[in-house]
C-alpha cells in the first residue's frame, strides 16, 4: 500500500498552512499592538518623570541662583567702592520690558554717572560669561535712561569652572568669588574693566 499524495491532500496542506500563517499573523499583530501600547504607556510615564525632574532641577537652580544673589548683594557697594566705582544704590533683579526687549539684571549697582551690572550663578561657565557679555551690549537699549552712564560688568559664582575666571577677566568683567564668610572681587590691581 502506497501513500499517494493527491491534489486534495496538497490543497488541504496548503489550506492548513495558510490558516496557521493567518493565526500566527493575527497573534503577531496582537502582540505588536500590546507592545506598542506598553511602549506608549512607558513613554508617557517617562515624559511625566522627565517633566517633574526638569521642574525640580529648575527650582533648585533658581534657589541656588537666589542664594548667590543674596550672598553678593550686601557686599556690592563696598566691593565696587573699594575699586573706585562709587555706586550708592543697589537694585536686585532689575527688570525691564520695552519694544519687545525684555531683560533682567541680577544685581544693578548705580551712582550718578556709573553703574555695575552683576550676573550671579551658582556655577559660572563660559556660556554664562558669553551670554552676559551679549546682555551688556544690549543693556542700554533695554534701559535707555542709563544711556549716558559708564556701565561695567561683573560675574559672580559660588563655583567657577576652571579657567573661566581668567576668561571673564579677559572679557573686561569683574569676577566675584566666595572668600571666607563673604565674597571678594578676584581681579588684580592691573585689571582694566571694559566700559559698556
Amino acid at each position: 500500500m502506497s501513500n499517494l499524495v493527491t491534489i486534495d491532500d496538497i490543497y488541504k496542506l496548503f489550506q492548513n498552512s495558510q490558516e496557521l500563517a493567518e493565526k500566527r499573523a493575527v497573534e503577531f499583530d496582537r502582540r505588536m499592538a500590546e507592545s506598542r501600547a506598553e511602549a506608549d504607556r512607558s513613554m508617557a510615564k517617562l515624559e511625566r518623570t522627565v517633566e517633574r525632574t526638569t521642574k525640580a532641577v529648575e527650582a533648585l537652580t533658581t534657589r541656588w541662583g537666589r542664594f548667590v544673589e543674596e550672598l553678593v548683594e550686601p557686599a556690592v557697594l563696598r566691593l565696587f567702592q573699594e575699586k573706585g566705582i562709587d555706586v550708592k544704590e543697589v537694585y536686585p533683579r532689575a527688570r525691564t520690558k520695552r519694544q519687545g526687549l525684555a531683560m533682567e539684571i541680577d544685581i544693578l549697582a548705580v551712582d550718578d554717572t556709573e553703574l555695575v551690572l552683576v550676573e550671579c550663578k551658582s556655577r559660572l561657565s563660559k556660556d554664562d560669561v558669553d551670554e552676559f557679555v551679549e546682555k551688556l551690549t544690549r543693556f542700554k537699549d533695554a534701559f535707555p535712561h542709563y544711556r549716558n552712564y559708564q556701565a561695567y560688568g561683573a560675574v559672580a559664582g559660588i563655583e567657577i569652572n576652571e579657567g573661566i575666571d581668567r576668561y571673564a577677566y579677559r572679557q573686561g568683567l569683574f569676577v566675584i568669588k566666595p572668600s571666607g564668610d563673604g565674597v571678594v572681587i578676584a581681579n588684580d590691581d592691573d585689571f582694566k574693566p571694559v566700559a559698556w
